[in-house]
């Protein structure tokens, strides 16, 4: 085959030359200089008056009749042979597919069963990827109970996400037997339906395998199906209204139940405002029937609902549940968060007032409501709900309250153990300067002692001895020294200390210019303190900031007034602290007076670094921040000695 390739593409180019030195002989003869092709063989546009002097196969002719395409004769034998090559190219081709098929035939299965792997290698890498950009986590099926905690819409994350959206509310769901059906209610645009909605997506997503965007290990059982009525369907063409189109839903959504098994089928139903479309108080009795026999039949079964019939059947049964979608009283907006236990109110006046209706139709409808008694119910379902309220803010500040208890407990159990690593380190320093003084002092009496055997020692030798004995007896002797005063240490942003009028523990945010004051964070609670009202959490206190240092003006050195020029000026942002220590070297090398090096803000580590290098240079006699207009605290001027 590559032999047949080769052999086609020489005769090819061959082709190619002939036809176009060609061209160049009968120019005045062709209508253009290109070489066309019909019928699968290159050509050239003749003029019709000039066709009986070339010899060629004419193919074909122009609309107008003016223009022949001709073969040339001196390059037919060569397409002959070029249609012969490519003939024999497709059959060796062929030749050479059957082979391969045969191969591939021979390892059939193996290679199915690759593809397969594959496939669920592929799968299983999108759940992990799709799980990572949710954020979520891995959840624990085949458990009694629903725990869902800070449960998330996929999609409304999505929007959040990529379109800029708002911040997604997410919702809390805890449900263990006996619990069988939870009868969602509160106001229309509350967030009812999403939470249906995020319920039967999480199910499916365990089902599938994918994570679920939740905080801590969510837990649920598993289900066989998940079965929903939400939205509306009424048609036009199928002659359906909203109560038919529920009904129709419904009753398949029964005829399912029916076909997975014996009661309770492990299966989710989720109904979208039960009974709605039709008579409230049929409405209502058909509501309560079917979450009644749901109840009987399947594992769990959430609707929501604006029928106040449907939020006393917890009194009566324990396998019901209240819940409801929060409502800002004040704001008359939903909060979207969901609240269990209590039953909500559809604050429909509030919403139609928020939205803009007439201060005269709805003033009617809250008279109508005081006269059918409607208002004193709500007034109890109110009153549940700032007790409610109350109970949580509670909570809170308890599980506050605990949270410091937990942070003093461990701030006191680090202080006790960064002492004891601290006595225990000054026990082994003492006493390894007890047994070097106990070795240094041997030896210096053996010298003494070698010394008074001398025979030459005479009187003042015994003497100098003697007053070295007694020096050495008062080196050695124990003092009673006063307790050593905590140094003095310089408050950072970011380190721990106490106030001392509070008699708390603060975090260091900021500290002013001239060091005399701290910005502090302490719980809540920010604070401009000064420096003299604060100490260490061990009881150090701080040292009082640096005076302002002293300019030594020597003779013929220019003054800090000195200007900034391109000579005197480096930059070194972006470089690593060593490839700018390197730069700034060699610049001082050729500069005389201050030199100007530009390191940036960015993360302070740059500037921290070549200020502790120059720092230890003896030939550096300070190092100054530049003036604003010079770059401010992105560029240090450094002075020379």
């Amino acid at each position: 085959l590559a032999g047949l390739r080769r052999q086609l593409q020489s005769q090819r180019q061959e082709r190619q030359s002939r036809l176009q030195e060609l061209m160049r002989r009968w120019a005045n003869q062709l209508q253009d200089s290109v070489i066309a092709q019909r019928h699968g063989r290159p050509v050239l546009a003749v003029k019709a008056g000039a066709a009986g002097s070339l010899q060629g196969q004419v193919h074909d002719s122009s609309a107008s009749g003016n223009t022949l395409f001709i073969e040339p004769q001196a390059v037919v034998g060569l397409g002959n042979r070029i249609a012969e090559l490519e003939a024999q190219e497709q059959k060796e081709e062929r030749r050479v597919l059957l082979q391969l098929s045969a191969a591939v035939a021979a390892e059939g299965d193996s290679l199915m069963a690759m593809q397969d792997c594959l496939a669920q290698l592929d799968l299983g890498l999108a759940r992990a990827r799709y799980g990572a950009w949710l954020g979520a986590v891995k959840p624990k099926l085949g458990t009694e109970c629903w725990q869902l905690k800070d449960l998330r819409h996929p999609l409304l994350v999505w929007q959040e996400r990529q379109e800029a959206g708002t911040a997604v509310v997410p919702v809390s769901l805890q449900i263990e037997p006996p619990l069988r059906v939870v009868a969602i209610t509160g106001p229309n645009t509350g967030g009812k339906t999403v939470t249906l909605k995020s319920l039967g997506l999480a199910t499916l997503m365990a089902r599938t395998g994918l994570f679920l965007p939740c905080s801590g290990t969510p837990q649920l059982p598993w289900c066989e199906a998940v079965l929903a009525d939400i939205g509306d369907e009424q048609s036009l063409q199928q002659n359906l209204s909203t109560f038919s189109g529920h009904v129709r839903r419904i009753a398949r959504i029964l005829e399912a139940l029916s076909s997975l098994g014996a009661a309770p089928v492990p299966a989710l139903v989720l109904l979208d405002e039960v009974g709605a479309g039709t008579d409230p108080s049929e409405g209502a009795a058909l509501a309560t029937a079917l979450l009644r026999h749901l109840a009987d039949q399947v594992q769990l079964s959430v609707a929501t609902t604006h029928f106040g019939e449907l939020k006393a059947l917890k009194y009566d049964d324990s396998r019901f549940e209240n819940a409801s979608v929060e409502f800002d009283e004040v704001s008359l907006r939903p909060t979207y968060r969901l609240l269990w236990g209590i039953p909500g109110r559809s604050n429909a006046l509030a919403v139609a007032r928020r939205l803009g209706l007439s201060e005269a139709v709805l003033g009617g409808a809250e008279q109508l409501m005081d006269e059918q008694g409607t208002s004193s119910v709500n007034t109890v379902i109110s009153g549940l709900e700032e007790q409610r309220q109350r109970q949580q803010e509670a909570a809170e500040e308890a599980a506050a309250l605990l949270m410091r208890a937990e942070l003093l407990h461990e701030e006191l159990q680090q202080r006790w153990q960064q002492e004891q690593q601290q006595k225990q380190a000054r026990q082994g320093e003492a006493q390894q300067q007890l047994v070097g003084s106990i070795r240094e002092g041997r030896k210096e009496v053996r010298q003494l002692i070698r010394r008074l055997r001398n025979p030459k020692a005479d009187g003042e030798a015994a003497r100098q001895v003697g007053q070295r004995l007694r020096s050495l007896e008062q080196e050695h002797a124990p003092e009673s020294r006063p307790q050593r005063q905590h140094r003095g240490w310089s408050p950072a942003a970011g380190d721990r200390v106490r106030l001392l009028s509070l008699g708390k523990a603060a975090e260091v945010l900021s500290c002013s210019d001239d060091g005399q004051e701290l910005q502090v964070r302490c719980g809540v609670m920010r604070l401009t303190v000064p420096l003299t009202g604060i100490e260490g959490l061990q009881g150090e206190k701080p040292a009082p900031p640096e005076p302002a240092p002293v300019r030594i003006q020597g003779r013929g050195r220019r003054s800090d007034s000195a200007v900034r020029t391109s000579r005197n000026t480096v930059d070194v942002r972006g470089l690593r602290v060593h490839e700018a220590e390197a730069a700034v070297e060699e610049q001082l090398r050729s500069v005389h007076g201050p030199l100007w090096v530009i390191h940036g803000v960015g993360t302070g580590r740059l500037k921290r670094g070549l200020r502790e290098w120059l720092s230890g240079l003896d030939y550096i006699e300070r190092l100054v921040d530049a003036e604003q207009g010079d770059g401010g605290a992105g560029c240090t001027v450094v002075w020379p000695r």
